[in-house]
């Protein structure tokens, strides 16, 4: 698969540079994210954005950084805002060059001056490094620094106030700003002694953030900047910039860092070295000997369903097998009757806790049965009991006939789970197909470790339960005549809307199902579903088909669901697909996998959208880097490698 490349040409057009972003991860929460162009087009963009506390909430400390060039005591600023639909400056059309790995490097020309700019974000700190190289220069040139800062949580917007403190205090080798109290100092440094800092507070007004007012929220910001660093840069030279919650005690400490982080940088040359890259920035290790799994950037913290789902594609793949243990211990600890804790719970998702089982089954492939039975046999035995117990008064709970009823009025409790005016938009209640296929797969993994571990009591008290299940399930679910499943069953009686949850009814490693069903499933889903970006959620045919991303927020919302294409549920296609055919399904796999190459060169680069318009061109939206694309797109990728190896050994 080819690498990354960008139009050099096109750099300096905003249509094309602007819909572009680049995201860089700190592995503690943090994260810093812009356009390629350095244009903050979202609230959540930011240089420096990071938590300030245990919780996950992470907040716009440093929003962005003015770079001037000035010389014979002309200035060209290289920084490119946007005000009331107005660009000023307009640095862009300085820029010549912008390259990806192994860090994020801008190229300006201003006539005979040439900078590179190189950005860097320290992994296991709250800390940027910005490096800047006079490649080119025929005078005596000055470098003006002005940071624009914010102080705000990322989903807010901060507005022009009396209370903000635009003070700057001395420390080694530059300043420190912190606007409100509750937030940490902003150290801001030069690996240079001889600079000077020009304390000058002010506010710029309406700062324009042209996706928010797309996507129907308010799009306006006000940012204070306290002063700008003046220095002196001569041709040949570098000047490192630091901006971070921990101040450096020295320019050599500075200038340490600095090489040390660079040179541990992978290089993201490919479509699988940029998405290996993309996963590990989802892994976070927090106070506590806590790690878990951010949803997607910008916007999402920790959510339950995501984590199992994206876990075994974001680790296991590529061998970080302590990672996945790491999370779900985390998850684990915090277990409580049964059940986990917020997003993971069943009262708030009632398949979350049956994905576990599906993760441990792709970790088992790496440490074995018995570990897997030693570790998490009780978590495992627990969930099956709390269900058939149930949730929120029976909710959520296991019925006689052997399936499992989700049910709360005014909620979504499926992945399809937006809700409008407390009106779930895609209202699956009652008996949902993937969670009790998710169900089924659970009781029949854990019975078979149970009994391969001699867990009598366990194995005889839930052995004949499976038969039950696949006896309902079949009876209510499947259609002979239409040679598909229903989305979902209630006191209606079935919905036969042909969506792609059904395909991971098929793809599980328990199935309910004949293979001559899934035949019959995987043709459906050829041919209404399928598309070069995963998994359409409804069939065009469907009188609630929504083809295109709406203007309306709410039609946003509801077109998620219906009809939008979302990647992963792809997996269990593909692996359906290579469990009917086997090798020589292998080209056709690869072929899916190879058409999301150029995904990763728009949006945001080296990384996955959360999901796709429904029809071509297929416009990539909703979060720009989403844990559940990259986990699947990479569980693919090792499912194609596991074939492959069989079919050497069948070779040989």
């Amino acid at each position: 698969m080819s690498g990354l490349t960008f139009d050099k040409k096109e750099l300096g057009n905003l249509e094309y540079s602007l819909q572009r972003e680049m995201l860089a991860t700190d592995r503690l929460g943090g994260y810093m994210s812009t356009t390629i162009v350095g244009c903050n087009t979202r609230k959540y963009h930011g240089l420096i954005v990071a938590p300030i506390d245990d919780t996950p909430e992470t907040y716009v400390l440093l929003s962005s950084l003015d770079e001037t060039i000035i010389q014979h005591g002309q200035s060209f600023n290289l920084a490119l805002h946007r005000f009331k639909g107005v660009y000023e400056p307009r640095g862009h059309k300085y820029i010549t060059d912008f390259a990806y790995t192994p860090c994020p490097t801008i190229t300006y020309r201003v006539g005979g001056v040439i900078l590179r700019k190189e950005l860097l974000w320290i992994h296991r700190r709250t800390q940027l490094m910005i490096r800047y190289t006079l490649l080119e220069a025929n005078s005596e040139t000055t470098l003006q620094l002005r940071p624009f800062l914010a102080f705000r949580n990322k989903h807010a917007l901060s507005k022009a106030n009396m209370e903000a403190n635009g003070r700057s205090y001395p420390i080694v080798n530059g300043v420190k700003n912190r606007l409100y109290e509750g937030f940490p100092w902003l150290n801001m440094q030069l690996d240079k002694d001889e600079f000077n800092f020009v304390p000058a507070p002010d506010w710029y007004y309406n700062f324009e953030y042209q996706k928010e007012l797309e996507r129907g929220y308010e799009g306006y910001e006000d940012l204070l900047t306290t002063g700008y660093f003046e220095v002196k840069i001569a041709k040949g030279e570098s000047i490192i910039f630091s901006a971070s919650v921990d101040e450096m005690d020295s320019k050599e400490a500075i200038r340490e860092a600095y090489e040390k982080s660079v040179s541990r940088r992978t290089h993201k040359i490919d479509f699988i070295s940029c998405l290996h890259h993309s996963a590990r920035q989802f892994i976070v290790r927090r106070p506590g000997n806590r790690t878990e799994v951010i949803a997607g950037y910008p916007w999402y913290t920790v959510d339950g369903r995501s984590t199992f789902i994206s876990l075994p594609g974001l680790t296991l793949e590529q061998g970080y097998k302590e990672d996945c243990i790491d999370v779900l211990d985390t998850m684990v600890s915090r277990m409580h009757n049964g059940d986990f804790v917020g997003s993971a719970s069943a009262e708030v998702s009632a398949d979350a806790p049956l994905w576990f089982f599906w993760t441990l089954q792709q970790l088992e492939n790496h440490i074995g049965t018995q570990q897997i039975w030693e570790k998490y046999a009780d978590a495992m035995k627990g969930i099956l009991r709390a269900y058939r117990k149930g949730f929120c008064g029976g909710e959520v709970a296991l019925h006689d006939n052997g399936l499992v009823w989700a049910y709360r009025p005014g909620r979504a409790l499926t992945w399809m789970d937006t809700v409008i005016d407390g009106v779930p938009q895609t209202p699956r209640a009652g008996y949902v197909v993937e969670i009790n296929a998710l169900w089924y797969n659970a009781v029949q993994y854990t019975l078979a470790l149970a009994k391969k571990y001699n867990d009598k009591d366990f194995y005889n008290e839930w052995k004949t339960l499976p038969k039950r299940t696949q006896e309902s399930f079949l009876s209510m679910f499947y259609s002979q005549q239409k040679g598909y499943l229903a989305d979902c069953v209630d006191w209606r009686g079935a919905d036969y809307s042909i969506r792609c949850n059904q395909i991971i009814a098929c793809g599980l490693h328990f199935c309910m199902l004949s293979q001559e069903q899934i035949v019959n499933i995987l043709l459906i889903a050829r041919r209404h579903l399928l598309t070069p970006c995963g998994l359409r959620t409804l069939s065009p045919l469907d009188p609630a088909f929504e083809s295109t991303y709406k203007e309306n927020p709410i039609e946003q919302e509801a077109a998620a669901s219906n009809g939008a294409v979302w990647l992963w549920p792809l997996m269990f296609y593909v692996r359906c697909l290579l469990g009917l055919e086997g090798t020589s399904a292998l080209d056709k796999v690869k072929e899916i996998l190879m058409k999301l190459d150029m995904e990763i060169q728009t949006y945001c680069i080296g990384s996955l959208a959360e999901y796709f318009d429904a029809n071509p061109p297929f416009v990539a939206r909703g979060a720009f880097s989403h844990a559940s694309s990259v986990g699947s797109a990479l569980y693919i990728r090792a499912l194609i490698d596991k074939f492959e190896k069989k079919n050497k050994k069948r070779q040989k």
